[in-house]
């Protein structure tokens, strides 16, 4: 039965990494981590209320980002098995609290044991995974286009862009800079999405950053809500720390905010999903249904006709850091040779 209203929450905290860590060191973090969020996502609850169904995480919250670091050694210390005991204690915070938690980590994969992807997941209140969709644009992170063939063929390209319907709505992920690419969030809208859920970890500034234009453009493109969860800061690395810090958000069906967070670890972007308010606006001609008023056909004729990066790019190699700079090199110099960079 679906809640035809509810509070979502983009619950800001504080991020540590593990880089430089021993494994057993970084696993201790991770635990760590865990039972940091879990107080938190309790007591957030308890502050707004039970009918808070939905709580995003910023971005890489258990491990940080790996600055430099090579692929097998970040595998090795940051990446959580999705049927590992981290997920089960993050099922266990959703369960308890009844409500939908999104995570972003770094996975492991028994059919890419070379590699990692990042993951958003969404665990549902009886503490099973709702979704898992794997990052697709990543600068410095392997993605499953980067091994396109072997990954359709281990899970199918359903798992590709997933849509999550649940009582509290069409749920979908988005993480951090993917909020740029108006393509796949008008993919998911197309396949049902009704709430973007982002895990970010961005520079907040007190003027518009590309993100958060982004943000308003997807909603408003989709008519979805955006519920973007931010870092409260990055310790453990040396750049500084309140680099990603604040500004953790939620936005409503036509771009408008309808909570912010300042600076620090904070429930202050808490707000109510009116479902309901946004299947009448979908369902209502006008020139603002830019939903309905899209020509999909179109656009994947002439996509087609353009060439960005290509899948398969990886096949079976394990990747240097310098191996991703280098295709993005010659993704430049492709597009340069067809004029569209001068």
């Amino acid at each position: 039965m679906t809640q035809p209203s509810y509070r979502a929450l983009a619950l800001q905290t504080a991020t540590r990494s593990v880089t430089g860590l021993t494994v057993s060191d970084a696993r201790a973090a991770i635990e760590a981590a865990i039972v940091r969020v879990a107080a938190q996502v309790r007591a957030s609850r308890a502050w707004i209320g039970p009918d808070l169904r939905l709580v995003v995480l910023p971005e890489y919250v258990l491990t940080g980002f790996p600055l430099g670091e090579p692929v097998p050694a970040w595998r090795d210390r940051a990446a959580i098995a999705p049927d590992g005991p981290e997920y089960e204690a993050l099922a266990a915070v959703a369960r308890d609290q009844r409500l939908y938690l999104v995570v972003n980590a770094y996975e492991s994969d028994p059919h890419f044991p070379e590699l990692y992807f990042q993951a958003c997941v969404i665990l549902g209140p009886d503490g099973e995974v709702v979704l898992r969709a794997r990052r697709l644009h990543s600068m410095f992170s392997p993605t499953p286009y980067d091994v396109w063939t072997r990954y359709l063929d281990a899970y199918g390209p359903d798992s590709i862009l997933p849509v999550a319907r649940t009582p509290i709505g069409n749920l979908a992920a988005i993480a951090s800079e993917e909020i740029l690419y108006p393509e796949l969030a008008r993919a998911l809208a197309l396949r049902g999405a009704e709430v973007f859920c982002q895990p970010t970890s961005e520079a907040s500034s007190p003027q518009l950053t590309q993100k958060a234009v982004a943000r308003r453009a997807r909603a408003i493109e989709n008519l979805a809500y955006v519920v973007s969860a931010n870092s409260d800061g990055l310790s453990g690395i040396p750049i500084p720390g309140d680099s990603v810090n604040g500004g953790s958000e939620v936005l409503d069906f036509e771009g408008r905010v309808l909570a912010q967070a300042g600076p620090g670890e904070s429930l202050v972007a808490a707000a109510e999903l009116d479902l309901a308010a946004l299947r009448r606006h979908r369902a209502r001609p006008g020139m603002g249904n830019l939903l309905a008023r899209g020509k999909p056909a179109l656009w994947a004729a002439e996509y087609g006709r353009q060439e960005g990066e290509r899948p398969d790019e990886l096949g079976d190699a394990v990747p240097d850091r310098g191996w991703f700079a280098a295709r993005q090199q010659a993704v430049i110099d492709r597009l340069r040779e067809a004029g569209v960079i001068a």
